[in-house]
């Protein structure tokens, strides 16, 4: 079930013009630059987006400019397990495995969770109770489970669906936020 979703909305994303797709994320820029969350936090956690992921940069680039610290996540494959590390320039990341980039522990420092004002959670599929379907890994799920800060999700309206399949030990995030609408998740 769960494959299955990931397909229809990778589909769902794919069949978007590059026009549509990038006036449907400026939405989504708009739309987080103005919530109370955004506007409070001083440190922001947020992946370094490839493929069809809503592009984090002017995320980053814009949390620079108001001053905020930015964290990236460093995923160890062998435990399955992440923790962020500071960002603030490019020669800071480097290439792992699938392509993505991360930041490199000799010229970063770690951001405990308790340190995370807002977190942003990726995702392929969501739900309008805030679950999500990831991209397999599982290392948010586990990372969650110590986080107490708020969680936000940035999505296009064809990622979101009634209910998408859910595991005892999964986290839903606080907030959803679309090209359209800002769901408040209680769950």
């Amino acid at each position: 079930m769960k494959s299955q979703l990931r397909k229809k909305t990778m589909e769902a994303l794919s069949a978007l013009s590059n026009d549509d797709f990038l006036q449907k994320t400026s939405r989504v820029y708009k739309q987080l630059f103005l919530q109370p969350e955004w506007e409070k936090a001083s440190t922001i956690a947020v992946t370094i987006s490839k493929g069809l992921e809503i592009p984090t940069r002017p995320i980053i680039e814009q949390a620079w400019d108001k001053g905020k610290r930015v964290c990236i996540p460093k995923c160890d494959p062998g435990t399955k397990n992440m923790q962020f590390r500071t960002y603030q320039t490019d020669d800071q990341l480097e290439t792992v495995y699938a392509g993505l980039l991360e930041p490199v522990i000799e010229k970063t420092k770690e951001v405990k969770p308790s340190q995370i004002d807002l977190m942003l959670v990726p995702g392929v599929c969501f739900d309008t109770d805030g679950f999500r379907i990831g991209f397999g890994g599982g290392y948010y799920d586990r990372y969650l489970c110590s986080y107490k800060g708020k969680t936000v999700s940035l999505l296009l309206e064809c990622q979101l669906f009634a209910h998408v399949p859910r595991l005892p030990h999964d986290i839903p995030v606080h907030k959803l936020i679309t090209e359209d609408r800002i769901i408040s998740c209680f769950s």
